[in-house]
């Protein structure tokens, strides 16, 4: 499949450094020269910040609509060629929903029981210099009622594919191409392969693309970071320690709590054993970011390690490298939420419920690379209607989550390949790892 082909996108290894430098440099700059100061001559750095984080933000917007239909289509199509949609496809596509699922309602859970967005009841926006560009967004985004459901449900079918791609309608078309993928899954040998050498150099063109964009972050965060502290000073940093912890708290309870038990109960395995085989793989994934690239190991773990079959750990784990991203959805999700908070609204339960869809759905299509969070979270704010911008609230921490979420994709990748396993009635599963059951 194409994602077996990303390590090679010319990532740079140390870019976690360089946006760390980034984060450094632009708080400092922003300290020193807040907004309204002006150098000799009149330039005012502010205005530079402000140019600097807009353009990444919009580079970042640029490659969102053919990303995600390449992503989506190849995973969807790749997964049913050759095997069919049946009893395994099945099994593995069950077991991704429901644990991407689980992973979003429990940061949905926290989320609104901590909320990060808020300082003593108070959104910490305005504090933080960010204010919503239409005030009536926020009375629009909470009086939502179920008729109001019933019309996101129907606009997910969408009347033009091409002029809701146009229009950067998300759902709508990432419905179309799950649809398209597995249309193309069903075709006869030579009309599926064509399809497929299409839409998997699409997305390699994609990749190569998002990767350039990727390579601008250091610049574009020293902006974006530059021009917040610029206009708050140190309080940019306090609300990011809640958002943070409450991420993490998420990422522990479902790495932690909520898959072993899966492992236990579903699969009646023994889950410790299975961590302890998984570690190595975990570690690689925690370190490079990328669920693509410790794809080699994380197979090893599993065939070499577990036990399990060639015949289903190369079937269920590249298709968990391409659409099961546990820990990504689940990040969506409360970053979503927080920065729904910080700009002061309050989202019903409709709103709220698209947002869960949508995270769903778009961690779907989100790449097994460094960063693709960034990426991807711009969805849902698009989804709901919230201003891009606010991303510049969560980046001066995104590397540290993006390496804890990466190594949840990978650790969740792995549960549901001993899992879909037992089901597909394969005995001798982790039995003789640490001296057997």
């Amino acid at each position: 499949m194409a994602r077996d082909t990303l390590e090679p996108m010319d990532l740079k290894r140390n870019l976690p450094l360089q946006i760390l430098v980034a984060l450094i440099l632009g708080a400092g700059a922003g300290l020193l020269w807040p907004r309204g100061h002006a150098l000799p001559g009149g330039f005012e750095p502010y205005g530079l910040f402000d140019f600097l984080g807009s353009l990444f933000l919009r580079a970042l917007k640029m490659v969102i609509v053919p990303l995600i239909t390449g992503s989506i289509i190849t995973g969807v199509a790749g997964a049913g060629s050759g095997r069919g949609l049946g009893r395994l496809f099945t099994r593995t596509f069950a077991w991704y929903v429901t644990t991407s699922l689980i992973a979003i309602l429990t940061g949905l859970l926290l989320v609104n029981l901590i909320q990060p967005g808020l300082k003593g009841g108070v959104p910490v926006g305005p504090e933080l210099g960010l204010t919503l560009q239409d005030p009536s967004l926020a009375a629009q985004l909470q009086d939502k009622s179920a008729g109001d459901l019933v019309g996101i449900i129907q606009r997910m079918v969408p009347v033009n594919p091409v002029a809701a791609a146009a229009e950067g309608q998300m759902l709508p078309l990432i419905f179309f191409c799950l649809l398209f993928g597995i249309a193309i899954g069903g075709l006869g040998p030579e009309h599926r392969a064509a399809q497929l050498r299409f839409w998997e150099s699409l997305f390699e063109v994609m990749m190569v693309i998002t990767g350039w964009v990727i390579m601008t972050a250091p610049v574009g965060i020293f902006g974006l970071m530059a021009k917040v502290t610029a206009g708050s000073g140190f309080a940019a940093f306090v609300p990011l320690l809640k958002y943070g912890a409450t991420v993490l708290a998420a990422l522990v309870i479902h790495a932690v709590v909520t898959l072993p038990v899966l492992v236990r109960t579903v699969g009646r395995l023994p889950a410790g054993r299975h961590a302890r085989n998984m570690l190595p793989a975990l570690l690689t994934a925690f370190s490079t970011r990328s669920s693509s690239a410790t794809l080699p190991l994380t197979m090893d773990r599993i065939e070499n390690g577990a036990g399990v079959s060639n015949r289903v750990t190369s079937f269920v784990l590249p298709l968990g490298a391409t659409i099961n991203m546990d820990g990504t959805a689940l990040y969506e999700c409360v970053a979503a939420l927080f920065i729904a908070q910080a700009y002061g609204v309050q989202l019903g339960l409709v709103s709220q419920f698209v947002v869960v869809l949508t995270a769903l759905l778009a961690s779907i299509g989100a790449a097994g690379i460094p960063a693709a969070g960034l990426v991807m979270i711009s969805i849902i704010l698009d989804a709901v209607g919230l201003p891009l911008e606010g991303i510049a609230l969560i980046l001066a921490i995104d590397p540290v989550l993006d390496m804890c979420r990466t190594a949840v994709n990978v650790w969740s990748d792995s549960c549901g390949a001993v899992v879909v396993a037992r089901k597909e009635g394969e005995t001798g599963i982790l039995a003789d790892i640490d001296g057997g059951k």
